[in-house]
């Protein structure tokens, strides 16, 4: 496989041909939040937290294959302030109240404020009226702090392969749901292996009786579980 050589921040890098320039960047130590991705499952570029300056155009880093020649900034002023409108936006959008949260403390989104230096925000907050559901025996799912990363829908796609989980409605009115917007405990897809829990960056999805601070997730062991069935065969 051919290699390309490329810049990034000044600094001249290999990369494996068909590889992301996140994957390159991260390869060779430098840093790009992100927030919908999550290394195991495809990525569908949509929270945007990874653009780049490729030549004075925004690309999303997960989604952009590298290529020869790429003269790429990954921190600029300007996608400082992209970032931070970018989080500044998802917690003026639902219900984020870090205070009150299963997941405060293992919050990807709350640390992504920390990292960015977001300390208020400066939009109006919609305070849309979301549901919580714990229909479901063992685990819940709180709209109001869901950002629509959709890692748990393609977690439950790509690696348990039943596709419980999609997005329903456009814009401020999308919300996830479960088989054609059931109660998730009516949901005859779900096999309850939780798998959409280890991959929600917030405390959207939970476990029932977790208090707060209480609820940690583990993106990783999606990537292990990939590998691991990579490896069997």
């Amino acid at each position: 496989m051919a290699a390309k050589t490329l810049k990034i921040n000044g600094t001249m890098i290999s990369a494996r041909e068909g590889e992301s320039i996140l994957e390159a960047a991260r390869d060779s130590g430098v840093s790009i939040p992100t927030l919908c991705h999550i290394d195991g499952l495809s990525d569908v570029g949509a929270c945007r937290l990874c653009l780049v300056d490729i030549g004075g155009r925004l690309r999303p880093a997960c989604t952009t294959a590298v290529a020869e020649g790429m003269d790429i900034q990954t921190n600029t002023e300007r996608l400082k302030a992209y970032r931070r409108q970018i989080v500044e936006l998802l917690f003026a959008e639902r219900g984020h109240v870090c205070a009150v949260c299963v997941a405060s403390g293992h919050c990807e989104l709350q640390d992504l404020a920390v990292a960015l230096g977001m300390d208020h925000v400066r939009y109006d907050y919609l305070a849309p009226i979301c549901a919580v559901d714990i229909s479901h025996d063992r685990f819940g799912i709180d709209h109001n702090r869901c950002v629509l990363c959709t890692r748990c829908v393609r977690a439950c796609d790509e690696i348990e392969g039943v596709h419980t989980w999609d997005v329903s409605g456009r814009g401020t009115s999308a919300r996830l749901i479960s088989d054609l917007n059931q109660p998730w405990g009516e949901a005859e897809s779900c096999t309850t292996c939780g798998k959409c829990l280890l991959a929600c960056p917030t405390g959207a999805l939970f476990r029932r009786g977790s208090t707060v601070a209480e609820m940690e997730h583990a993106p990783s062991r999606i990537a292990l579980i990939v590998e691991s069935r990579r490896v069997r065969g």
